[in-house]
């Protein structure tokens, strides 16, 4: 399912008109974005929750050269599956 088949499911499960709904689904993506950036997390109980990890600076090995190289520090946003939806997924 993409975006657009997204908001088009919510706006006939909600009963509202695809533009609202593609305006949900907007603000939805800059909420959990800017929540992110500010170095929270969002909690959606029994849903997930959407963090961010911050990897420490390590060495690696280019794969073409053989050289090692300094991969520097970063952050990655995860996301972690609540028990429901996990349950569902799995018929439980």
């Amino acid at each position: 399912m993409n975006k657009t088949e997204l908001v088009a499911a919510i706006a006939d499960k909600a009963g509202l008109s695809k533009k609202d709904s593609e305006k949900a689904v907007k603000a939805f993506e800059e909420i959990v974005t800017s929540e992110l950036v500010a170095g929270g997390e969002v909690r959606l109980v029994g849903f997930g929750t959407f963090s961010v990890k911050e990897r420490a600076a390590h060495e690696g090995r280019n794969p073409q050269t053989k050289e090692p190289m300094q991969i520097p520090a970063s952050k990655s946003p995860r996301f972690a599956v609540g028990k429901a939806l996990k349950d569902a997924v799995n018929g439980r």
